[in-house]
């Protein structure tokens, strides 16, 4: 394992059992976990896929318990899985913990889904305290426009003085966000990007200024990204050199790893467009003529 940020914003490449395991029990006030889904998808090269259901429920089971042991008494823990494992999920922590909220995030997609079924359109969230007398819950940090009484202006009658409905409402539990797509200023190099927004609202909801966020399967380090511009501390940990990248470009706290300078992937859109620009760019001979860039 290597540790790499500051007292603030901590970096570890290694394998997330591991790490857990060296991180202080009862020392973290969020967690946002989102791990390997087992369907296969390609982590540049690594393929995640284990041998049976079983041996990924296993390792999963291993790493929820000592996610559990790291979240304070009073700390939040939000995790997602595949479609398809989150029953499992849920019968195994309800066990442990208090399951507040089970989130949809919904999405569109462009391409096809499927053809002789209904294509997955949705992840799903676990929103889960060790007490749920006594964990935080930003309620104002988080608010969403209720639609029918702020468009409508519908009067509650049933009030002692008839009041006029709120615009304003704390979100349901199916959350529409976009996924990150190739173009979008915030993309990175990963098949499973989860979005800045996405994160927004679980950070300011269930952490304050100062807590300490973490993330056992950072990918591209949106956790620790978001918490930091939020004023929160943050710990990452990713198994892959090429992710770890990202997350120490991101945060800003290096500029170089292992030698290799950190830049952001130009994308192809991107160098199209240098290309473009460079193509018609005029320069001025000392004879008054123009000549192209690319002459």
């Amino acid at each position: 394992m290597e540790v790499f940020g500051n007292k603030a914003h901590q970096i570890i490449l290694g394998d997330a059992v591991e790490a857990l395991t060296n991180i202080p029990d009862n020392s973290v006030d969020l967690i946002f976990a989102d791990p390997p889904y087992n369907i296969g998808k390609n982590f540049n090269g690594h393929k995640e896929k284990w041998d049976t259901e079983d041996k990924y429920l296993e390792w999963c089971c291993l790493w929820l318990d000592l996610c559990l042991r790291k979240l304070k008494p009073t700390g939040s823990f939000y995790v997602m899985t595949a479609t398809q494992f989150m029953p499992f999920f849920d019968i195994y922590l309800r066990k442990k913990l208090d399951i507040l909220s089970r989130i949809i995030w919904s999405y569109d997609s462009s391409g096809v889904q499927a053809k002789k079924y209904y294509g997955s359109m949705y992840e799903p969230i676990l929103f889960c305290v060790k007490d749920r007398n006594n964990y935080t819950f930003n309620t104002h940090d988080i608010l969403v426009e209720a639609k029918t009484g702020a468009k409508r202006k519908l009067i509650d009658y049933r009030k002692t003085v008839p009041t006029v409905y709120s615009s304003e409402k704390v979100p349901g539990n199916v959350w529409e966000f976009p996924r990150v797509r190739y173009r979008m200023d915030e993309y990175e190099n990963h098949p499973t990007q989860k979005p800045i927004a996405l994160l927004e609202r679980i950070i300011k909801a269930s952490s304050n200024l100062g807590d300490l966020v973490m993330d056992p399967f950072s990918g591209t380090f949106t956790t620790c990204y978001v918490a930091k511009e939020l004023g929160r501390n943050s710990l990452g940990i990713e198994l892959q050199d090429e992710y770890v990248k990202i997350g120490l470009r991101r945060m800003q706290l290096a500029s170089e790893f292992k030698g290799e300078k950190l830049k952001k992937e130009i994308r192809t859109f991107e160098t199209e467009k240098i290309s473009n620009s460079y193509n018609l760019t005029l320069f001025e001979e000392p004879n008054g003529t123009y000549l192209h860039g690319n002459d």
